[in-house]
């Protein structure tokens, strides 16, 4: 008999990451849960894009545990590590489509590179994904005959072209004029649910974030400052975090870069003067 499937498909345990010694997470823990849409926010430097680079095997921790559907990604071969990144999808900021493919070649890349599929196949897949996208018409443009939202759209459905478990999406909203933005969003949900995905969306847009996301974790000074519901987190007594979700401009994230103080600088009470 099968043993039941665990209800989080990533799970990082204790988990500590550091660049030489700037530690950027601090012994974290939290859960992915499997078919939900979970958000990674907080300020610039946080670790957010830090954590799906572990969850993709680029980097391995000095600490801790990240799990995938159970197995240690730190601990896999090349092989193993190979085999868990299929079943995962990447959607990189700004895209970042190969320049030299057209539309359709940029979505088939990854069905060329790792099936064994027809080009009758791929055919009928790619123009799937396109049209899950709203993009089938635009098949034979170049990505410099498209616009940044639907070259956007176009990584989306080279990310989902393998039917992955996991969609990670870096920065999807990064640029965007609002209905491109809004359509993304959508898309990201819709997808999400109609093809039983698991997704993580790192992101700094507070409304469409917040209303597609089941869970929401905010990732502050190493450690999680919040996690919850979007509703959870927007009312969170945390300083950091209200400065996080009011888009305040002082409070723990000053500011002002630390230094000498304006006194010290301009030589003041010195009978110098300003």
């Amino acid at each position: 008999m099968d043993s039941p499937r665990a209800e989080s498909l990533v799970e990082l345990h204790d988990l500590s990451f550091g660049y030489g010694d700037r530690l950027i997470l601090d012994g974290i823990s939290l859960t992915v849960p499997r078919g939900k849409v979970t958000a990674l926010m907080g300020a610039s430097g946080g670790g957010k894009t830090t954590v799906l680079r572990l969850i993709g095997g680029q980097v391995r921790a000095q600490q801790g545990a990240l799990l995938f559907d159970g197995q240690d990604v730190g601990r896999l071969d090349q092989a193993g590590l190979y085999a868990a990144r299929r079943r995962m999808g990447m959607l990189f900021q700004f895209g970042a489509l190969f320049t030299d493919l057209s539309v359709f070649d940029n979505v088939a890349f990854p069905l060329r590179e790792h099936t064994d599929l027809s080009e009758s196949l791929i055919r009928d897949v790619v123009l799937m994904k396109l049209n899950a996208v709203g993009l089938r018409g635009a098949r034979d443009l170049m990505p410099s005959e498209v616009s940044g939202g639907m070259a956007r759209r176009v990584a989306l459905a080279r990310a989902i072209a393998l039917d992955p478990e996991l969609v990670m999406y870096d920065e999807p909203f990064a640029g965007l004029d609002p209905i491109s933005l809004g359509t993304a969003a959508r898309l990201i949900r819709q997808l999400n649910d109609t093809m039983g995905l698991t997704s993580i969306v790192v992101s700094h847009d507070l409304d469409e974030t917040f209303h597609i996301a089941d869970q929401v974790i905010v990732l502050a000074n190493g450690k999680i400052a919040a996690q919850g519901t979007p509703d959870e987190v927007r009312h969170s007594s945390d300083p950091l975090v209200h400065q996080f979700v009011n888009a305040l401009p002082d409070g723990p994230v000053r500011f002002h870069y630390p230094g000498a103080s304006v006194a010290q600088d301009f030589g003041l009470g010195r009978g110098e003067a300003p």
